[in-house]
């Protein structure tokens, strides 16, 4: 379980978001088993997510972040619900590179620097709003911020950590979101910025025993912040056999026989939790029909 705060200065022209996903992470380390470098990037990506989905308004709304880089790791994907809760995969969970020049984990070589970052928002309209933007650094968090200034023009700061031990299991992992609305003046935009420069990465903050809370009003000192509203946050996979059949059952009749007269149980793997269904030669029959 993780914990997500939302802050927001008493003029309400600022609102900051940050959220503890350690817990959200490691469970995505033992889902997918990845590799150090992997667990950062996917976390990372996850943690964005889940900010950006507790955005949403409509109870079954979701937003969908694909980053597609020129690196070894593929396409990273996360999914997010209006709750906060995500879901995620990587193409290669395992990928081995150096560190970086500053001895981190190359967040931004595994995923690579030239591709794009894509937003997909399902809000229940009969089409998905999608907005796109080329990679600024793959390290996702600077990602963020030039997808909302790009495609949503709303000024946005995004930091995002992830620790990861020697024995690859997460020791911290979290991140904020400040959004600067069009009303704020040049004063408060001039205290944000002072005050991030003065703020510790956010890995840092953690392992000092800050809390999604402190960074929250942290990011909004000066502004006589409130804690605007909170939630628990979880890595959460809705799959079911229902929902696989449905799958399956767009495949059309044709190709359901196909499949059923090989004789032989098929299994469909869940990408996001790595559940296992089979279906019986029968089973892919009765869906045919």
């Amino acid at each position: 379980m993780g914990i997500l705060k939302r802050a927001i200065a008493k003029d309400a022209s600022v609102v900051s978001c940050a959220v503890d996903a350690t817990d959200i992470v490691a469970e995505i380390e033992r889902i997918h088993k990845t590799s150090a470098v992997i667990t950062a990037g996917l976390g990372r990506l996850s943690i964005a997510a889940s900010m950006m989905g507790y955005g949403l308004k409509g109870d079954k709304d979701t937003v969908t972040l694909r980053v597609k880089g020129d690196g070894p790791a593929g396409m990273l994907v996360a999914v997010a619900d209006s709750r906060g809760n995500v879901k995620s995969y990587a193409d290669h969970p395992i990928v081995e590179i150096p560190l970086n020049k500053n001895g981190k984990l190359d967040v931004g070589g595994a995923i690579g620097h030239d591709g794009t970052l894509s937003v997909v928002k399902d809000l229940g309209l009969k089409e998905p709003y999608v907005g796109m933007c080329p990679l600024v650094s793959g390290e996702i968090a600077e990602d963020i911020a030039r997808y909302y200034a790009d495609s949503e023009q709303t000024p946005t700061v995004c930091g995002l950590g992830v620790l990861v031990n020697p024995d690859l299991t997460v020791n911290v992992a979290g991140g904020y979101l400040i959004h600067v609305l069009p009303f704020a003046d040049d004063s408060v935009i001039d205290i944000i910025e002072k005050n991030l420069q003065t703020m510790p990465p956010v890995t840092k903050m953690m392992t000092n025993g800050m809390t999604a809370e402190d960074i929250a009003l942290k990011l909004l000192d000066g502004l006589e912040p409130n804690i605007l509203d909170e939630n628990e946050v979880f890595y959460k996979c809705n799959c079911s056999r229902e929902r696989t059949e449905k799958i399956l059952y767009s495949l059309g009749k044709g190709e359901l026989k196909a499949m059923a007269d090989d004789g032989e149980p098929i299994t469909v793997d869940c990408h996001f939790c790595d559940k296992k269904y089979v279906f019986t030669p029968e089973e892919l029959l009765k869906l045919a029909k």
